[in-house]
């Protein structure tokens, strides 16, 4: 039986809850809800199993915080005995207009401190990424309060499509491989 490690990148704690630097818990929460797992407090994340079609997906979220993200990675892709490329790290990107998500087998950390982490832990950028657009519509100067604040209000409904359209991208990933999944999301225009 195949298995995946999904881990959604963000930082714990209430104040950080449903910011735009946390969505790769929200995707992984939702994907956990539609498949009916449950997430519990264990090693350096919380952590959830799903069995779907004859696969067991091990989703993370790192309670090391964002910027010692590749701790709680290496950890539990060990322990669970995942090769890389069935590792899938979902993240929030500045680069990407909130219009668009785009996964890939590999790349650059483009800045992000948790995939720089990860990055410096595993000694490669070859591990898939699922980036999930958050545009940057902030005045200069305001990245960091941009990133860590919460969505605008008229931004939540195309905020909440995109992450049920990033639980497909996890299935898909899964079941067709990662060349077949870019193909078929990575030129989506969310509305």
């Amino acid at each position: 039986m195949s298995k995946f490690l999904i881990v959604g990148l963000g930082n714990i704690g209430a104040e950080y809850a449903h910011t735009r630097h946390n969505i790769g818990f929200d995707v992984v929460e939702a994907f956990v809800a539609k498949h009916g797992g449950a997430f519990r407090t264990d090693r350096l994340a919380e952590v959830a199993e799903v069995r779907w079609k004859g696969k067991i997906f091990i989703c993370i979220k790192p309670t090391t915080y964002m910027n010692l993200s590749g701790k709680a990675f290496r950890y539990w892709m060990d322990k669970e005995k995942v090769p890389l490329e069935n590792t899938l790290t979902i993240v929030d990107e500045l680069a990407l207009p909130l219009s668009k998500i785009r996964i890939r087998p590999g790349g650059s950390d483009g800045g992000h401190n948790g995939l720089r982490d990860i990055q410096a832990t595993v000694a490669t950028d070859k591990y898939p990424k699922l980036r999930f657009g958050i545009g940057n519509n902030y005045p200069k100067g305001m990245q960091i309060d941009f990133v860590l604040g919460k969505w605008f209000p008229e931004d939540v409904p195309l905020v909440n499509r995109k992450i049920e359209k990033c639980v497909e991208v996890i299935e898909s990933f899964a079941t067709t491989g990662i060349e077949r999944t870019m193909n078929q999301y990575n030129k989506h225009e969310f509305v």
